[in-house]
């Protein structure tokens, strides 16, 4: 049995009133008929005596930010809200004619989608508004291309095309165009726009279960804005395809409410969210449906991409193409202060040539240094050392990974391993003959192979490493350059040492380092006791408070073991200090 959906709702009565109310006090212009579900511009006295057409739409609710959002100047006068997913009632739409037309001769224009309670209840409202000596007209827009008989009885329906109507009306009336001029226009754009969807989950309407059950590997094709049933089912596939799917059946010429896209055409594109798909998703829809049309010599000169018209919180996305001309162009660019039209820079154009080139890594890396004339050291020695401080890290990866499930999400030991297979495959183009000029570019490196904030922090860690190695490679420098890494880490990881993270060794190192070497004790005896003091830092991780990163969400009676990110520093120490020993 359908259970029902959760909703943030006070009470199934009164959700569209407070919802109305709602976007009134928050959207400076708009007002609400008293008594009537009914948003109207705020300045709609004066609207009236300016002798320019009105425009109304509406419908029932559940498809905001239609039809509230698109009044203002440019687009609506007013809107007319019904319950949730059911036609308003003819009295609000009569109150809402009366609100935009008394006293202006250039008339009312009410634009409708394609369902059948609209088309009646706008029907009677203007018939009764004509008999009171109103002059109003209606266009009803129905642009869906789902449908692949003829004989469907209710006709095509109106979707989220009719918002590029009600933007085309829009700008006409500001221009002072006559009502029938409007009409005329109007129309021929309807009949030059198309409109497909697809469902990946269903909407439920306040007080009631899912209007329809779709299993977790299928989407629907063509579906209604109100949960209406689609033209078939199919298996879930890769974005690309279904955008193609889509537009294939949006323009089959065995398809009876097809719309022709022929080589050549100039188009505006609509990527329309459904109520619960992702900006995320959003976006790589809209880029298959421009590669898509572009691929077939379509020329995509507009797209809007957002939430136009909803269906509440139904996973899904419509597709809607309208054709060009200059006239379309303009009203569609023609400015206006509704509120759920996408603002968009006057004078640029869309373009597909979506990239500009990357700066790249300029020679100076301060007022007089150069990179290349950093100091030298043996390549080979150093060339062999990082080969064994990799490869120990990729032996790790497994227990690494371990200890990182009782503290994190399990990945510290692969994620320290795709950073040392890169420096590997890196290794003979690597500039191991200077050490400053090697931190840079594994810290590149890392940044991009690891991600994440291990990428980060090691990235910063070997940046601010490598300054001190400029003009020097002696065992000093390389302490002042470990010195400086962990500087960077605790400026900009938010860490400190003692919060159980990758801090712990590394400072225990860098202090045991430094220690030994004014004390004036031999570099590898000196790196030698460094390691181990990284070493029993590491461990003594296992019974600290985390204080930072991941682990510091998650119980003290759960970290039992080592943090994986201080071993792993202990790891790469021991096998720095091996490699050289080695050699």
């Amino acid at each position: 049995m359908a259970t029902t959906g959760k909703k943030l709702i006070n009470s199934i009565e009164r959700c569209v009133d407070e919802s109305l109310e709602g976007t009134a006090a928050s959207l400076p212009g708009l007002r609400l008929l008293s008594g009537h579900r009914v948003m109207v511009r705020e300045d709609v006295a004066k609207v009236r005596t300016a002798a320019k057409v009105t425009l109304l739409s509406g419908g029932g609710s559940g498809h905001e930010p239609a039809h509230a959002g698109y009044i203002g100047h440019g687009m609506l006068t007013g809107a007319v809200a019904g319950s949730v997913f059911t036609s308003p009632p003819p009295a609000d739409i009569l109150a809402a004619i009366r609100a935009v037309s008394q006293g202006n001769p250039a008339g009312t224009l009410l634009i409708v989608k394609n369902y059948t309670g609209d088309r009646l209840n706008f029907g009677m409202a203007l018939e009764r508004a004509r008999s009171e000596g109103q002059q109003v007209d209606m266009v009803v827009i129905g642009e869906d291309c789902a449908l692949t008989s003829p004989d469907k009885t209710a006709g095509r329906r109106g979707l989220a095309g009719t918002i590029f109507i009600h933007k085309i009306a829009g700008a006409l009336a500001e221009q002072g165009q006559s009502l029938q001029d409007i009409v005329t226009v109007v129309t021929q754009a309807a009949a030059q726009m198309g409109t497909i969807g697809i469902s990946l989950s269903p909407c439920s309407v306040p007080g009631s279960g899912p209007s329809f059950q779709l299993q977790q590997d299928e989407f629907e094709l063509g579906l209604g804005i109100h949960g209406e049933a689609g033209v078939r089912r199919e298996k879930m596939r890769s974005a690309d395809d279904i955008v193609s799917a889509m537009l294939d059946h949006m323009t089959s010429p065995d398809n009876s409410s097809h719309l022709k896209i022929p080589e050549g055409s100039k188009v505006a594109l609509m990527v329309n969210n459904l109520g619960g798909t992702s900006c995320l998703e959003l976006g790589i829809v809209g880029r298959a449906a421009i590669t898509y049309l572009e691929s077939r010599g379509v020329s995509v000169d507009r797209v809007y991409s957002g939430s136009f018209m909803t269906s509440l919180e139904m996973a899904g996305v419509s597709l809607t193409v309208l054709h060009l001309d200059d006239t379309i162009t303009a009203c569609l660019d023609a400015d206006t202060s509704a509120p759920a039209w996408p603002r968009c820079l006057p004078g640029h154009s869309r373009t597909s040539d979506v990239h500009i080139p990357a700066p790249q890594h300029g020679a100076t890396v301060g007022p007089e240094a150069h990179i290349g004339q950093a100091a030298q050291t043996e390549p080979q020695r150093l060339e062999k050392l990082m080969q064994l401080v990799c490869e120990r890290l990729i032996k790790s990866e497994e227990q690494l990974n371990c200890l990182d499930r009782a503290a994190g999400d399990g990945d510290c030991g692969s994620t320290m391993a795709r950073g040392a297979k890169e420096i590997l495959a890196s290794l003979s183009h690597l500039p191991f003959s200077c050490p400053h000029d090697l931190l840079f570019n594994m810290a590149a490196i890392v940044e991009k192979a690891m991600g994440g904030s291990s990428g980060a922090l090691y990235s910063l860690f070997l940046t601010a490493a490598a300054l001190p190695l400029q003009s020097s490679t002696n065992a000093a420098a390389w302490c002042a350059a470990m010195q400086a890494g962990i500087q960077a880490i605790i400026r900009y990881g938010g860490a400190e040492p003692g919060d159980r993270t990758m801090l712990d060794p590394l400072s225990a190192a860098g202090r045991a380092l430094s220690t030994g070497l004014s004390s004036g004790r031999p570099p590898l005896q000196a790196l030698e006791e460094a390691v181990q003091a990284a070493e029993v830092s590491a461990q003594a991780t296992a019974s600290m408070p985390a204080r930072a990163g991941r682990a510091s969400y998650v119980s003290a009676d759960q970290l039992t073991q080592p943090d994986p990110g201080a071993t792993a520093v202990a790891i790469w120490l021991r096998a720095a200090h091996d490699g050289l020993t080695a050699s």
